[in-house]
């Protein structure tokens, strides 16, 4: 193996190395909303740090990478895009961060739980974090094959935000005393739906390394038809 090319694969290995530690953290914050758990949630904020650390790491090397080797083709398409995960990753990160604080914030007053089954919160977490391991295997296998099926779970993800949006506006109407909760929740859904985005600018920079096409500013819709 060139010293090029192991150059590549400690990058490729950093890279999946963040990816594994942001859906650990994706996992559990939806264990900890779930679960009310502040302990698990307090582990999720502590470990936000080594994500941001990830992020810092790859963008240097990968930064060093080009001014070492001037890669072209494909080698260049796979830094850049290495590039953009990293900083993708490190937002969902953020927002995994930001649930677990919700659930320390909200510790005293807990969403009605018939509610929560009726947002279908625990679907939205896991849809998210299918979309992330999905892509996650994309980069690993270098196959797109399966882009258009995980883009097509970022629709899920918004038809279950607007609906919550009808949800939890009724809810407030009926519980006055819960309607700070409830605008917190709506906050919180909103998250997630950035999330599903995320993912979805994820298989967009995979798509960009491995088939050089540009799927970016593309509607979901022509995305799919691919």
């Amino acid at each position: 193996m060139k010293h090029t090319e192991k150059e590549l694969q400690a990058l490729k290995d950093e890279v999946n190395q963040m990816w594994k530690l942001v859906m650990s953290q994706l996992e559990k914050a939806k264990q900890s909303f779930l679960n009310n758990d502040a302990d698990l949630a307090m582990e999720i904020i502590s470990r936000e740090k080594r994500v941001d650390a990830f992020e810092l790491k790859i963008d240097s090397d990968c930064e060093n990478y080009i001014a070492l080797y001037s890669p072209v083709a494909v080698d260049l398409r796979l830094i850049l895009s290495l590039i953009k995960i990293s900083i993708t990753l490190e937002r969902i990160g953020d927002f995994s961060e930001s649930i677990a604080r919700h659930v320390i914030e909200e510790e005293s007053f807990k969403l009605d739980p018939r509610v929560v089954e009726e947002l279908q919160l625990e679907k939205m977490f896991d849809t998210l974090i299918t979309m992330l391991s999905d892509s996650f295997v994309a980069l690993e296998s270098e196959n797109t094959k399966i882009s258009g099926k995980i883009m097509s779970k970022d629709t899920e993800i918004d038809v279950l935000y607007y609906n919550s949006l009808d949800i939890l506006t009724a809810y407030m109407q009926q519980n006055p005393a819960g309607i700070r909760c409830g605008l917190k929740t709506i906050l919180l859904i909103r998250k997630l739906e950035r999330i599903g985005d995320h993912c979805s600018n994820l298989v967009e920079e995979i798509v960009f390394y491995v088939d050089a096409k540009v799927l970016k500013h593309t509607s979901k819709k022509d995305c799919l038809q691919d």
